[in-house]
């Protein structure tokens, strides 16, 4: 009997160094990021299937649309439901789908699919992820090609948890340079408040997670000349900064508190999205592609 392929399917593994990362199939997510041994990420097993989000990469949306329904072209769409508890969609079309593996070197994996039309989203998109490992880091490039004849709304995020090997996120100490918070409903959709960052939320100044919850999407990003903003995570050994180039608007960021009772609070999601949540409908970030355009966003990890 043959034995059966890990639910994520194919592993492609990419190195530099003591860096080590390994890219799946299903989804064309990132499942570990290891340096020197060190699990930089809190990921999950080949044996498992990916609870939480963990590594995947979110598009045409990242987020939730307010019960899968949106108007776009003057035309009313309506997704399929994947949130049932809060009657959303979320995260996007393309995280349980295969992805072909376009170019692999010994430290770099391009990994792409070809999102058809359906209904709800009867664009096509051509959706490349270009994961590098090197001196830098690891970085992170997203592309997506509008290869219909219409125009198609899109956003971009992917779903990292840091961990640094801690066992706790209340363990580590975070920096992140946020001005303000979107205010949300019950069912996670934001209301179009924005709220400046509070006593709970200001990490604009490196302090420890300790017992805090967060399922919070940080705006007005601070920025280096280059358009960069910079998010730094401490523990009792080591350190990374996860950096987003000028495409990632906003940073969601995540203790894991709802999660299932084994994994909660192991790993902090700190979230690139090019949009909001719901932008679809507020139209807060989204783009919009014509035919043959491109979208690229970038974002990486420094160890």
């Amino acid at each position: 009997m043959t034995p059966s392929a890990p639910p994520s399917g194919r592993q492609v593994e990419i190195v530099y160094g003591g860096q080590r990362a390994t890219i799946v199939e299903v989804g064309g997510g990132l499942r570990s990021y290891d340096v020197d041994g060190v699990p930089v990420l809190d990921g999950y097993a080949a044996s498992e299937i990916c609870s939480g989000s963990r590594g995947q990469l979110l598009a045409p949306w990242p987020n939730r649309i307010d019960g899968g329904r949106y108007t776009f072209g003057g035309e009313e769409y309506q997704l399929p439901i994947t949130e049932p508890a809060r009657h959303n969609a979320i995260h996007g079309l393309c995280a349980w789908v295969r992805w072909e593996v376009a170019e692999l070197d010994a430290n770099r994996c391009v990994m792409r699919y070809r999102l058809p039309p359906q209904p709800g989203y009867p664009f096509a998109l051509q959706l490349d992820a270009d994961y590098v490992v090197d001196a830098h880091g690891l970085t992170v490039t997203v592309t997506a090609v509008n290869v219909g004849t219409h125009p198609a709304p899109f956003g971009a995020g992917h779903h990292p948890y840091l961990s640094l090997g801690a066992t706790l996120v209340d363990e580590l100490s975070l920096q992140l340079p946020a001005a303000s918070t979107l205010a949300t409903d019950d069912r996670m959709i934001p209301t179009g408040e924005r709220r400046a960052v509070d006593a709970v939320t200001d990490f604009r100044t490196l302090r420890r997670v300790g017992g805090t919850q967060l399922d919070t999407c940080f705006a007005d990003l601070e920025r280096d000349p280059a358009g960069v903003c910079h998010v730094r995570l401490e523990g009792s050994r080591s350190a990374a900064t996860l950096w987003i180039d000028a495409a990632y608007r906003y940073l969601m960021v995540y203790t894991g508190d709802t999660l299932d009772p084994g994994r909660r609070r192991r790993g902090l999601a700190v979230e690139p999205m090019t949009c909001a949540a719901d932008a679809f409908n507020s139209g807060d970030g989204l783009a919009v592609l014509e035919p043959g355009a491109a979208h690229l966003s970038r974002w990486g990890i420094t160890y």
